[in-house]
Formats: structure tokens, C-alpha cells, sequence
């Protein structure tokens, strides 16, 4: 009798390694999906899972945290902190590969501050919002995504235009703005790829049904809105830079966007002969989509030049987490000596 032995990747760790506790949210949530992904990624790219550390706010969302890389270090943070507290991790240990998930709720509303001065510092880290419209935690009031004119069972009407998010992101001068949809898990499984070795701030706002309050057919949240109206840009394939690029092809057909430290995200147009590294078409794309009632999915934008905040603040090479306690503690003489400085 044989027995088949799961894959492993190049660290010897199978995908089961990856997984994390048994998700409590609703079954079909849009967020579980995600999880499943993050695992994916992850296993395929041979991450360290000790030198990942999750992070979350509060929410559903955040919730999903629980569900992905249980080896990795994790913080549950406080609604809407999640990019303080991050930051601080980052400054603190930049070895770590910080990845969040957050909400829509959780970014859009109370933590819209702290989002776009991450963005704006350059923070490393996979930033990816779950997206639905709606409060699900707090059971389905509106959300600041939600669309006007957007109808819930217990919320009634929505009277006040969305925030988009990517275009936020885009505004502040994020370097790697993506759009997915839960329903297509290819897509978000190699933008999320991408994200790990992008070199810098990366966000991708994930459209993510809440199948309790807002699954319904009139919802641009929902998964019959998301498949029917969904417009992808490219069809995505991640290169690992650890595997040799070799393609035969005619121009034309596909391009090749390298990230600032070598990997390669590869993008197969479909539609419009799209730039991702045109802010302002970027910017236009959404706007157009917006008044068309579509999501355009894929790479929106990239731009692999931005430092980082650890290379803006001139960090060490090692950590402050693993600095010795004379180096971190100055003197009696040292601190004296900066005191005068003030005098």
C-alpha cells in the first residue's frame, strides 16, 4: 500500500503548514475565501512563517486573521489603529513581513487617518481590505464603500456617496494599488503574491460578500453583481524571482512589470491597452468604472522607486527589538550631554 505525501515547498513545510484556526464566520463569507489564498501565496513563495507577523483591527475582517499562517506572529489591534500599531512594529523589527487585514469599516470610517499616513510613510507590507459595503459584525448597517442609493433590510437607503479606497490609496501615493473579487481566487491569490515581495506599501482592496446582509442581487457587493459585472484588466501570473523568466510570445501580448527587488508580476492584457504605471489613468480607470456601475480588477498601479520608511529614517541594520540594553538605555553622561544641547 503507498501513501501520497502532500507537497512541500522549498522550506520543507507543506501547505497545511500555512493554515491557521477554523474560521467562525458565516459559511460562503467572501473573507474566508481570502484566507484560503493567503495560505496559497504563502506556501508557493516558501515564506518563513516566523518572520510574518499578521495584523488586524477590528471587524469581521479582522477576525479572518486567525484563519491564515498560524506559525506567524499576530496583533489584534484597536478599530481602526491597525496602521499606528504596524508602523510601530515595522520601526521597531523591519525583518518582520507585516501582513494586515483589515475592513472596510476598519479602513474606510474610524481608520481613514492612520490608512493614508501609512500609505503616505511607505510602510512594507501587504495592506489587503475586505471589502463588503456593510458592518457585518455590528449586524449590517452601511459602511463608508457602500454605494448611494445602496439598500440594506435593516438599514434602509443609502444617501451618501462611497469613499474608493484604491483611489485613496492612489491620491496619497501609494506604490502598489490592486483591485480583486472574492469570487476570483486566481487573480487574488497571485496579486497577493506580488504584494509579499513588492518593496513597499502594498494594498489590495478585495471585494468580499457578506452573504448575511449584503448578498443580494442588487448589490454591487454582492457575488451575482461581482461576476456579472466584474472587468479584468489582465490575467495575472506572479513570478517567484527564484524561477527563471523564459517566455515565447508575441509583442504585444503580454508585459512584464519587475518589482523593485526582482520578482515579476506578468500581465496578459485583455481589454484597453492599460498602463500600470500611470497614476493619473489609474485614477481616470476608476472613475470610469465608477460611473458605469463596474469594478475593474487586477494591477492598478505600481511604481517601484518610493523609499521606504526605514530608509527614510535612516534605520540600523539591526532591529530595535534586538538591540542590547546599553545601546537602548543612554547614560547618566549621555543623557546630560543632550539635556545641554537644549540649554
Amino acid at each position: 500500500m503507498t501513501t501520497t505525501r502532500a507537497p512541500l515547498n522549498a522550506l520543507g513545510l507543506s501547505r497545511a503548514d500555512y493554515k491557521g484556526a477554523a474560521s467562525t464566520l458565516c459559511a460562503g463569507c467572501g473573507h474566508d475565501s481570502v484566507a484560503s489564498q493567503i495560505v496559497a501565496a504563502a506556501f508557493e513563495l516558501a515564506l518563513p512563517p516566523h518572520r510574518v507577523i499578521r495584523m488586524s483591527g477590528i471587524g469581521c475582517s479582522s477576525k479572518s486573521a486567525a484563519y491564515f499562517l498560524g506559525r506567524s506572529h499576530g496583533f489584534n489591534s484597536l478599530h481602526g489603529r491597525m496602521p499606528a500599531v504596524t508602523t510601530g512594529a515595522h520601526v521597531a523589527n523591519p525583518t518582520l513581513i507585516p501582513i494586515a487585514v483589515s475592513g472596510d469599516g476598519d479602513t474606510g470610517s474610524i481608520g481613514l487617518g492612520g490608512f493614508k499616513h501609512l500609505l503616505r510613510r511607505n510602510v512594507p507590507m501587504v495592506y489587503i481590505i475586505e471589502n463588503n459595503g456593510v458592518y457585518g459584525l455590528t449586524k449590517g448597517q452601511f459602511s463608508a464603500t457602500a454605494d448611494r442609493g445602496a439598500s440594506l433590510k435593516y438599514a434602509g437607503v443609502n444617501q451618501l456617496p462611497p469613499i474608493d479606497l484604491c483611489a485613496e490609496a492612489l491620491i496619497v501615493g501609494c506604490g502598489f494599488v490592486a483591485r480583486s473579487f472574492a469570487g476570483d481566487a486566481r487573480q487574488v491569490r497571485e496579486l497577493i503574491k506580488a504584494a509579499f515581495c513588492f518593496h513597499g506599501t502594498a494594498v489590495i482592496d478585495v471585494i468580499s460578500p457578506c452573504v448575511t446582509f449584503n448578498n443580494h442581487d442588487e448589490s454591487t457587493k454582492s457575488y451575482s453583481y461581482g461576476k456579472a459585472h466584474e472587468e479584468p484588466l489582465h490575467d495575472l501570473t506572479f513570478i517567484p524571482h527564484y524561477e527563471e523568466l523564459a517566455v515565447a510570445i508575441e509583442p504585444g501580448e503580454v508585459r512584464d512589470v519587475r518589482l523593485h527587488d526582482g520578482p515579476v508580476i506578468r500581465l496578459r492584457k485583455i481589454g484597453a491597452d492599460y498602463d500600470p504605471t500611470d497614476r493619473m489613468a489609474a485614477l481616470t480607470l476608476l472613475e470610469r468604472a465608477r460611473a458605469a456601475n463596474e469594478f475593474v480588477t487586477g494591477l492598478l498601479f505600481v511604481d517601484e522607486h518610493r523609499p521606504t520608511l526605514a530608509e527614510t529614517l535612516g534605520l540600523g541594520a539591526t532591529p530595535l527589538a534586538e538591540l542590547p540594553a546599553e545601546l537602548l538605555r543612554p547614560s547618566p553622561e549621555a543623557l546630560a550631554a543632550v539635556n545641554r544641547e537644549f540649554m
